[in-house]
């Protein structure tokens, strides 16, 4: 199976916000990955916010991992420290493997940004039933760190040396 492809492929996308504070008029974070997604030519197929509770956000996340037609699931929000951010603990039992790389590298990018604030992000990602699912923290410029340096590489299917399309579902 070849890592790279000389062309473009879009991936199907669902966008999850947890928070329990905001709606569907002010989730700038969300809107922000909807739109970003959407101009690098990616299908958003689903969108939805969730309250800052671990098993509301397993059931949506698993719903998706289930649905042949979700390829790569983007979470905003609940990564933090506070009682109610608790996406790493809803995420990481779900994961058939997790991709370590992606929070240390958002840490990174992180820190020339906010400094050693960054100490304060759990972001994490991982694969389950061959979907993608990348969580970051809420605020609209993490999104876009995330987004810009990392992941939207890696939905390439041109990127070289290696992309995650060749691991998610057809």
């Amino acid at each position: 199976m070849s890592q790279v492809s000389a062309e473009f492929i879009a991936t199907r996308i669902a966008i999850l916000t947890v928070s329990s504070r905001r709606g569907e008029e002010d989730d700038t974070s969300g809107h922000y990955l909807r739109d970003a997604a959407h101009d690098a030519g990616h299908h958003i197929v689903d969108k939805a916010i969730v309250k800052e509770n671990r098993y509301a956000i397993r059931a949506q996340v698993s719903a998706w991992i289930a649905d042949d037609n979700v390829q790569v699931v983007l979470i905003n929000g609940g990564t933090g420290f506070t009682d109610g951010d608790q996406v790493p603990e809803a995420l990481l039992p779900l994961f058939d493997r997790e991709v370590e790389g992606y929070g240390e590298l958002f840490r990174m990018l992180s820190f020339e940004e906010i400094g050693t604030a960054m100490m304060q992000s759990r972001a994490v990602a991982g694969i389950a039933n061959r979907t993608l699912i990348f969580a970051m923290p809420g605020s609209t410029r993490a999104c876009q760190t995330a987004w810009e340096h990392i992941i939207s590489g890696q939905l390439d299917a041109r990127n070289r040396p290696c992309n995650f399309h060749p691991h998610l579902k057809k």
